[in-house]
């Protein structure tokens, strides 16, 4: 939803986040998987392919991770426009895709720290260790469903409500079905996945950037300094 003055209210995440969201999200998503795409499916593999090709790797799973974070507000978008027909849908559907966007987060954090292993103790270790404690507890393991049903919820709530159109909503489905869990490959159903996930969001994320009047000459400056604050902000917290 756009951003309105005067009396109009606004709805998260406005115009700019969301189309932004929704174009680069799954472009993120669907660059981590193909990256990764020649490499074995299993973790041994994935270990074993970072232990050779550190940098496409650290570029693969970073692209993925980021793509998941930034499907936030695209998730929220999609709620908001599905929820203005349909609330029960956009409810159910937008809470399970958040919840599995924040359980695919989890997940990246373990893909960091098992890559770092490689690099502390080598291959073998690290291989050993993430064998050794891959099922061990975690909050997180309890929300894997989440990850599988809220795409589906939120495409059949995007039919229900007319937002995205049968096709779109068919090019959404799949993405439930994308592999889940601690340092998973890539497989056929994968790119299937992301490129759906594209094909359904993107055309809504460029509908809503241009479905709208041109940003003035103070909003450019306000988002210019934002991002330049942003770096900064990100350079020094990457120092602690």
């Amino acid at each position: 939803m756009a951003m309105t003055s005067g009396n109009d209210a606004y709805a998260f995440p406005g115009r700019w986040l969301a189309g932004t969201s929704l174009i680069l999200g799954p472009a993120l998503l669907l660059a981590g998987v193909l990256l990764r795409a020649r490499f074995h499916f299993f973790f041994p593999d994935q270990l074993a392919a970072y232990d050779e090709h550190p940098t496409l790797m650290t570029v693969s799973y970073s692209a993925f991770a980021a793509g998941t974070v930034v499907l936030f507000p695209a998730v929220a978008a999609l709620a908001v426009r599905i929820g203005a027909v349909r609330p029960a849908w956009a409810a159910s559907g937008g809470t399970l895709a958040l919840v599995g966007l924040f359980a695919r987060t989890f997940h990246a954090g373990v893909d960091h720290l098992a890559f770092g292993l490689v690099d502390a103790q080598g291959l073998s270790a690290a291989t050993a260790a993430v064998a050794d404690s891959y099922q061990g507890f975690h909050i997180f393991q309890y929300a894997s469903f989440t990850i599988m049903l809220g795409w589906a919820v939120l495409a059949a709530g995007a039919f229900r409500a007319g937002v995205l159109g049968w096709p779109r909503c068919l090019a959404l489905a799949p993405t439930s079905a994308l592999p889940l869990g601690v340092l998973k490959g890539t497989t056929p159903l994968s790119i299937i996945a992301t490129a759906g996930l594209c094909a359904a969001l993107a055309p809504l994320g460029l509908k809503i950037l241009l479905d709208g009047p041109r940003p003035t000459r103070r909003s450019v400056a306000l988002f210019a300094a934002a991002t330049a604050l942003a770096a900064v902000l990100g350079a020094v917290s990457s120092l602690g």
